[in-house]
């Protein structure tokens, strides 16, 4: 075993380590802590008190398609705003994008409160929701500044699972509060104001960094305007993953996952809701703990994985698994679909992790968060058309055949474009293209 080798296996003891003798790592996971609780509360207050309102009567497949138009937008516009983690503070961006995003669930939980249609309930969640993500893209973009670069998988490993966790966690709360204030609009309004003391509380720990301490160590044309940054931030980024093949693969494996991730949701709100509302959110949280189970013990496996056959093979050997998990969905038993949440949480996780440390080693601090940001559109353009397409597809009962084949062949595609991509890698000389330098990070 050369030394690599030995200090990947070691990963998790040394950032024990590093956790202990550096405060700064140990303030951004709790920031990512309470960030991931405020989501968690957030969503499933607002699936709640939209499917599973009996003051409401929303059509989930409606719902879906309001949801594809709403979000649309968001995804083509506002990753752009990305760029300003590489043009202002970030702890600056974490503070104020935390603060705005408590406000904006205030006034989502005003509209539920007052019987507003569901429209007016959506746009007000889709302002709240691009702020969730342009808080993530500020937490993984900062991550490098305060975590040894030898324990980046490590890192990466445990604080996007733990995060994942705590969406979870978030669901639980909902869960009690619901229990407590009701199911009409004034407990789902209620419940979701939860989410607002946790926003201002990850907020205020953003603020205790220093300044510039989560970077960027030479912000983005300091000479030009916000504006400017803005305007250019999503081209910047698409051309580094262009020329970043490593990292152009990550988003490829992660991309093809979310499209079918897209797709299975509609179908499990689609076949939980022939449940009766009461049952069907019952069923729904059980299947996003099997989701969340999964992505846990991703946090295990992954930094394991990439030290032993690098992140190229952790990429197509998650696609693989997932095209296998994905063909045991056409039973359509409640069951089974538990199980195979638990293995594409699992793989879906092992994609992320693998693209989190290929943007945070392969491509440089000055565009980092532009890329994070191309991350973001990867994300809501694929969960955007997945979602469009089975709103379109999709038969009353639930039971889509040609979407679940069509998952199939999304997997299998993505391990072609990882595999092509990794090869043209290869051929220019990626420093992390090759068979030892892939499985370590800092190469």
């Amino acid at each position: 075993m050369n030394s690599t080798e030995v200090s990947q296996s070691r990963g998790w003891s040394v950032f024990i380590h590093s956790l202990r003798h550096s405060p700064g790592l140990g303030r951004l996971l709790f920031v990512r802590l309470s960030s991931q609780v405020t989501d968690g509360i957030f969503q499933a207050a607002l699936v709640g008190s939209i499917l599973f309102n009996p003051e409401r009567h929303a059509d989930p497949l409606a719902v879906a398609g309001g949801l594809a138009v709403l979000l649309l937008p968001y995804s083509l516009i506002g990753p752009f705003a990305g760029a300003l983690l590489d043009h202002w503070d970030r702890r600056n961006v974490l503070l104020y994008a935390n603060l705005l995003r408590g406000a904006i669930i205030g006034l989502v939980a005003i509209a539920v409160a007052s019987g507003a249609p569901d429209l007016v309930v959506l746009i007000s969640a889709l302002a709240a929701t691009g702020a969730s993500r342009f808080v993530a893209a500020g937490l993984s973009a900062g991550l490098p500044h305060v975590a040894r670069r030898e324990v980046i998988v490590a890192t990466n490993a445990l604080f996007t699972t733990l995060g994942g966790a705590m969406l979870s966690v978030g669901l639980g709360i909902t869960l009690g509060l619901r229990a407590i204030f009701g199911d009409d609009n004034s407990g789902s309004a209620l419940t979701m104001l939860a989410g607002i003391v946790l926003a201002v509380v990850s907020g205020g720990l953003a603020h205790g960094f220093r300044p510039l301490q989560l970077g960027p160590d030479e912000p983005d044309d300091p000479g030009r305007s916000a504006f400017h940054a803005v305007s250019v931030g999503l081209w910047h980024g698409a051309r580094a993953v262009a020329t970043h093949k490593t990292v152009a693969a990550a988003l490829s494996a992660i991309g093809a996952h979310r499209l079918v991730f897209g797709m299975n949701t509609l179908m499990i709100l689609v076949l939980t809701r022939q449940m009766g509302p009461g049952d069907g959110l019952d069923r729904v949280s059980l299947v996003i703990g099997f989701t969340g189970a999964g992505a846990l013990l991703a946090a295990v496996i992954t930094p394991i994985a990439v030290a032993r056959v690098g992140r190229y093979a952790a990429l197509m050997c998650a696609l693989g698994v997932g095209a296998v998990a994905e063909v045991t969905v056409l039973g359509f038993h409640f069951a089974v679909i538990c199980g195979s949440a638990f293995v594409l949480g699992l793989i879906g996780q092992v994609a992320k992790l693998c693209g989190d440390v290929a943007m945070q080693v392969d491509v440089g601090d000055a565009v980092r968060g532009q890329v994070f940001s191309v991350q973001d559109a990867v994300f809501n353009i694929a969960y955007v058309g997945a979602v469009t397409i089975a709103a379109l597809a999709i038969p009353v009962d639930g039971h889509a055949t040609v979407l679940v084949v069509l998952g199939v062949v999304l997997y299998l595609l993505g391990m072609v474009a990882v595999r092509a991509l990794y090869n043209r890698a290869e051929q220019a000389g990626e420093p992390a293209a090759g068979p030892r330098a892939v499985s370590d990070p800092a190469a």
